[in-house]
């Protein structure tokens, strides 16, 4: 195939990058079930902030055609003739931690309903291994009426977008490629590499790239889980974590991990996936386990920090008010999915005190639909006895602190960025 044409199925933070990237090269057709994010983004405009409205722009097409370009679909027989299919859709999990599935499998009978001879499907969603080759290619098989590897073939390249990162954008991430045989391998690994320009790397099996991306943030995980303990344990001796990881980091090969709340679509999520699949096997994994216990915990550790330092300044608890500064995961980002600062608010709430949030990044009715909570655009108006810097957005660092305080102001920076807090993290 010289001029293949690629769909992309899911436009959110990781699909949309990456169908844009494709378009400079190939005819790309974007696929999503949500309307408005599709009008959104045909009307040249990412809510996510992850593609600039210049670049989307500069590579959307009016309709599918066979020239270089992207269009964006909500209708699947826009995608019917196309070569590759790439499916970038989320990989949550439920309450309980358990790995659901539901996305991808949908996103899989979508597929098999257009798949045709000779196409490939390639995985981007964090899995297990074996979850491509278990769960998704017998829906592919079922609903297409065709046979694995004989009529159409598979590939997984895990997705390594990094939310608000203009940094390290897609094509600047070096690409973990695989196929279900090795040709289809070399073939994946192709078409990849001839848009990725920090190169590509080919696993020899899907099994072991989708082992390779699950333990990728189940080790950020571990080592954070470390950090956050050990400012468990500073705190307690009155010494500043901070201080402490920054005098340790001289050594030249010292890990520079910080504490914080783990949140997001990826390192707070994947553990749980290399967890469930190990437990399978029927064996226990102590360690991934134990730092997803520590780090989930944090919420509530950070609650009970600042319900101590109001109590030291004489600062009556219930009835108190208290702002909360961000509630994206990360800061200069707004992604809110599975964001850690939703268990210091609630915790805060059991303690009787009144939470207000101000997050500059982070869309109102999404945090509402997402969470049921009130979030402000906005710097609210008011006097505050307690500010809880749970994100270090830029916005926060330039904020006058003495107009929004009350005489008995408790300042918890639990991302270290402020000269006048009370603690950190």
């Amino acid at each position: 195939m010289n001029q293949p044409k690629i769909a992309i199925i899911g436009l959110g933070y990781v699909g949309l990058p990456l169908a844009r990237l494709f378009a400079t090269k190939y005819p790309t057709v974007g696929f999503d079930i949500n309307e408005e994010r599709v009008a959104e983004l045909m009307s040249g405009t990412d809510s996510t902030l992850e593609v600039e409205n210049e670049v989307l722009q500069s590579v959307l097409v009016k309709e599918p055609n066979n020239e270089n370009g992207l269009f964006c679909s909500t209708t699947i027989e826009d995608i019917r003739d196309c070569d590759f299919y790439v499916i970038t859709v989320p990989t949550p999990v439920d309450k309980n931690n358990r790995p659901v599935l539901t996305p991808l499998i949908k996103a899989s009978e979508t597929v098999g309903k257009v798949l045709s001879k000779d196409n490939i499907v390639i995985y981007e969603s964090t899995v297990y291994p074996g979850a491509t080759e278990e769960e998704c290619i017998p829906v592919l098989e079922k609903v297409s009426g065709l046979t694995f590897n004989t009529d159409f073939y598979a590939g997984y390249s895990p997705e390594r977008i990094n939310p608000g990162d203009k940094k390290h954008t897609v094509e600047k991430i070096l690409k973990v490629t695989s196929g279900s045989t090795p040709e289809i391998g070399r073939k994946v690994d192709d078409l990849y590499n001839s848009v990725i320009t920090a190169g590509t790397h080919l696993a020899p099996t899907i099994k072991v790239a989708e082992a390779a991306k699950v333990i990728e943030n189940s080790q950020r995980d571990i080592n954070i889980a470390f950090v956050n303990e050990l400012a468990k344990i500073f705190n307690l001796m009155d010494i500043n974590t901070h201080d402490v990881l920054a005098a340790a980091g001289t050594k030249w090969n010292f890990l520079p991990f910080k504490p914080g709340l783990v949140g997001g679509h990826c390192i707070g999520v994947d553990p749980y996936y290399l967890a469930q699949k190990a437990q399978e096997y029927g064996y226990h994994p102590e360690i991934i386990l134990a730092g997803r216990r520590l780090n989930d915990s944090m919420g509530d550790y950070v609650s009970s920090e600042v319900i101590k330092l109001m109590i030291k300044k004489d600062v009556h608890i219930k009835g108190a008010n208290v702002l909360v500064l961000g509630i994206t995961f990360k800061e200069n980002c707004p992604d809110v999915r599975n964001t850690k600062v939703v268990d210091v608010i609630q915790s805060l709430k059991e303690y009787g005190t009144n939470v207000t949030i101000y997050d500059p990044w982070a869309n109102e009715e999404e945090v509402k639909e997402e969470y049921g909570l009130k979030s402000n655009q906005t710097l609210p108006s008011g006097k505050f006895d307690a500010i809880v810097l749970a994100v270090a957005h830029e916005e926060f660092k330039t904020i006058d602190y003495s107009y929004i305080s009350n005489e008995k102001l408790v300042i918890y920076d639990v991302k270290n960025i402020l000269v006048n807090s009370d603690k950190s993290l």
